[in-house]
């Protein structure tokens, strides 16, 4: 489980262009984010994101609660995340649902985390291209992200190391 942010400030990436000629890109950067927070099992690919507009301590308790609630943790059904260690993962204020465990990775160890690995595919929403509005952000995202959900071996190909 981790979380990433874009926004309405262009992800660039490298082009072919013929010999001679550079490629261009519009540019207009403005500061406002979507969140995406995911969780995958590299075992079989299996992929969930939810999309919000704030990362937090409260936002993450919500989106854990409502993961758990999903994926029917509880007494009979222990689901453990490997999370890093993001001042709002750590904070006091998190509420962690029963059934919930949270396994933290060493710090500074981002290589360690398998959905890291995913934050490229869900980018190629917005690469190279210029998103006038937070609304067209917000359907590009989700339309990626639903998509992503029915590629499991394409997520297994990036997570599962």
């Amino acid at each position: 489980m981790d979380e990433h942010r874009l926004g309405l400030k262009p992800v660039y990436r490298r082009v072919w262009a013929p010999r001679g000629k550079t490629p261009l890109a519009s540019v207009r950067p403005r500061y406002r984010w979507l969140y995406m927070y995911g969780f995958v099992r590299p075992g079989t690919g299996e992929s969930e994101f939810w999309l919000l507009p704030t990362v937090n301590a409260v936002a993450f308790s919500e989106v854990l609660g409502r993961f758990a609630r999903l994926r029917g943790a509880g007494k009979g059904k222990l689901l453990l995340l490997v999370l890093d260690r993001a001042g709002w993962h750590v904070s006091g204020r998190v509420e962690v649902p029963g059934g919930v465990g949270l396994v933290f990775l060493p710090p500074y160890s981002p290589e360690l985390q398998p959905v890291e690995r995913v934050w490229p595919l869900v980018d190629a929403a917005v690469a190279n291209g210029q998103v006038e509005t937070e609304e067209e952000l917000w359907a590009r995202v989700e339309a990626r992200c639903a998509y992503l959900q029915t590629q499991p071996g394409l997520i297994r190909s990036h997570t599962l190391f």
